[in-house]
């Protein structure tokens, strides 16, 4: 009776030891001596014991890999260290432990060497201005070199690029005269257009003297109201075209002569 009692003990041990449990993002891949048995969880269930049936818990969960900088050579040989972020999760437990001995090491080591062929074929200026559209390439050759895995990759990111001191100092000059030629431009088509401005202004007051005269006098009035210490005034050309005349004809004593007699004569004839 003892015996019994001892035996129907051990096997209540023996078939509680195939207990086994998986959180909600595990899957458990049992294998049936040495064959693929099925996926099990989450929660409880149960495996053949005494090694019969044997299991691989696989995360489900998104794994980060974070990718070491890579120095590498750009398509125009510019020497730059890259880093970049990887996100990927299993989508298929059965492919990730059967396809591959080591998933995580195979997803790292295809994402680095993908980094390294991406960017060797890519100008530096590229790698600075089109970082988006060289995330989705890499993207789409580790999708598809991960897929038969049961990887499924979702996202993949440049984090960081470094560029030798000499090359930044020579990309600010760069851009440094990007920007004055900029500069230049548009002070050229500013000066180009109030040329024009200034050619049709000069026109309509030279059809109105008028205009001209209120003209000089608004530009008095704008620098009366400045805190200046000079003040310039401007006079009408006719003004000084006639004491230019005066000039001349005091200068010269003959001419000044004769003016004075053809006045004396216009007086005598007028009376």
């Amino acid at each position: 009776m003892e015996l019994l009692a001892a035996l129907l003990l051990g096997v209540v041990g023996v078939a509680l030891s195939g207990l086994r449990v998986c959180q909600e993002y595990e899957r458990g891949v049992v294998f049936r001596l040495g064959r693929f048995a099925g996926i099990r969880g989450p929660g409880l269930y149960w495996l053949i014991p005494l090694g019969i049936e044997t299991q691989r818990k696989v995360d489900m969960r998104t794994n980060t890999v974070n990718v070491e900088p890579q120095e590498t050579i750009t398509k125009d040989s510019v020497t730059i260290k890259v880093n970049a972020v990887l996100w990927y999760k299993i989508n298929d437990p059965q492919r990730a432990i059967i396809k591959v001995a080591d998933y995580r090491s195979a997803v790292y080591q295809v994402a680095l060497t993908t980094l390294r062929n991406v960017i060797g074929q890519h100008m530096l200026d590229e790698m600075l201005r089109d970082r988006d559209k060289i995330n989705e390439v890499i993207l789409q050759i580790v999708a598809e070199a991960t897929d038969p895995w049961g990887v499924a990759v979702e996202m993949v990111e440049m984090k960081d690029v470094e560029i030798p001191p000499n090359m930044q100092r020579a990309m600010a000059k760069e851009a440094e005269a990007a920007r004055e030629k900029r500069a230049r431009l548009i002070k050229a088509e500013a000066e180009a257009e109030a040329s024009l401005k200034l050619t049709v202004a000069a026109k309509e007051m030279g059809n109105s003297p008028v205009a001209l005269e209120l003209r000089r006098m608004q530009m008095l009035s704008e620098v009366g109201t400045e805190q200046n210490t000079t003040t310039i005034i401007m006079i009408p050309s006719e003004f000084v075209n006639l004491a230019q005349n005066v000039s001349d004809l005091i200068s010269e004593p003959s001419r000044l002569t004769e003016a004075i007699r053809g006045a004396a004569g216009d007086v005598e004839v007028s009376a």
